[in-house]
């Protein structure tokens, strides 16, 4: 168990010490005053000025400086307020943030669960309806191979045909939802994208785990799945690189960093903030609470950083907490019921 750290001291009240000392120098005038009657020296110095009335002017200034004692502690109360005030606001926008956060998990999560339901129903309608198409046009081949040359050759076509259908719902399935994510995980799922996406452009791509592999989490290993997929797209599209390496580490137990550099010719410094392609991907690390950075030194290629923060493991000790429940009305209960009818 991690030791507990004090609190940092409280700070020290530096008004008592100011109180203190003015009382201090009150008593110390009190007291040079009695010894030196400068009372009765003042009075007598201005008894010529008396028609300025002149002897008036300390008890002025002695309610002078009543008042100035009060408005300074009138003033002292009205910024305590707007302290108050200011630090109320910057908690409610913090509650804002997080309850955006959260909204903006739910609706991921969501797109994925539709995505995961569309993938299934591809498969099972499209890929049963290309395999039927097939096995009709194999009997046709089968049947009209000696008289009918032209029905076989239609027969060839309409196979091609299927085939090629075929393999477009394969790869809309593979978008859709990434089998090896839910199958084998995410380590499974990136090394295979590395070794596809190599395969198809040519490109080395290299890929490492670093540190213990446990469960990440459904949304975290989605959101590390697609800004992996958007990184390599950027590198095919505009990096002429030669190599490509992939890293995933657990940095510290409470964060997983994802890391994707190339060696390609770089890119402006402005880049990164205008393409939709990587406004989309810090969107996704925005929304599991993560940081995403771009960075571009001159001829050394791009190094993508993504940094998401993992919530930290439950006691033994502790029971499990119950599941949220949200009230039907409000948009986290409209999200929860969506996701149980996509279920």
């Amino acid at each position: 168990m991690a030791p507990v750290e004090a609190d940092p001291p409280a700070p020290r009240a530096t008004w008592r010490a100011d109180l203190w000392i003015v009382a201090a120098a009150t008593l110390a005038c009190y007291v040079i005053a009695s010894a030196l009657e400068l009372q009765e020296s003042l009075s007598h110095r201005l008894a010529r000025y008396e028609h300025w009335q002149a002897d008036e002017i300390p008890m002025s200034l002695t309610v002078l400086a009543f008042g100035l004692a009060w408005y300074a502690f009138r003033r002292r109360q009205e910024s305590q307020r707007l302290l108050a005030s200011r630090l109320s606001a910057e908690a409610r926008i913090a509650d804002l943030l997080a309850h955006n956060r959260e909204l903006a998990q739910q609706l991921i999560s969501l797109q994925e669960n539709e995505r995961r339901a569309l993938a299934r129903e591809l498969h099972d309608e499209l890929g049963q309806g290309c395999t039927a198409i097939r096995v009709e046009t194999a009997w046709l081949r089968h049947c009209a191979a000696n008289d009918h040359a032209g029905m076989l050759a239609a027969a060839g076509r309409a196979d091609a045909a299927a085939g090629a259908l075929y393999h477009l719902v394969r790869d809309m399935l593979h978008r859709l939802r990434p089998p090896n994510l839910d199958a084998l995980g995410i380590d499974a799922a990136l090394q295979a994208l590395c070794e596809t996406w190599q395969e198809r452009t040519g490109v080395v791509c290299e890929w490492r785990r670093v540190g213990a592999s446990d469960s990440l989490g459904d949304v975290v290993n989605v959101t590390l799945y697609r800004v992996t997929q958007e990184a390599l797209t950027n590198v095919t599209r505009h990096a002429a690189a030669q190599r490509v390496q992939v890293t995933l580490m657990r940095e510290r137990a409470d964060e997983i960093v994802l890391e994707i550099a190339d060696d390609g010719r770089g890119m402006a410094a402005d880049a990164a903030n205008s393409g939709l392609g990587l406004l989309g991907a810090t969107e996704r690390a925005a929304a599991v609470g993560g940081t995403l950075s771009v960075t571009s030194p001159a001829g050394a290629g791009v190094r993508l950083r993504l940094c998401i923060p993992l919530p930290a493991a439950p006691r033994a000790d502790v029971p499990d907490p119950a599941p949220a429940s949200f009230p039907a009305a409000g948009p986290l209960g409209r999200a929860a019921a969506a996701e149980r009818e996509l279920a």
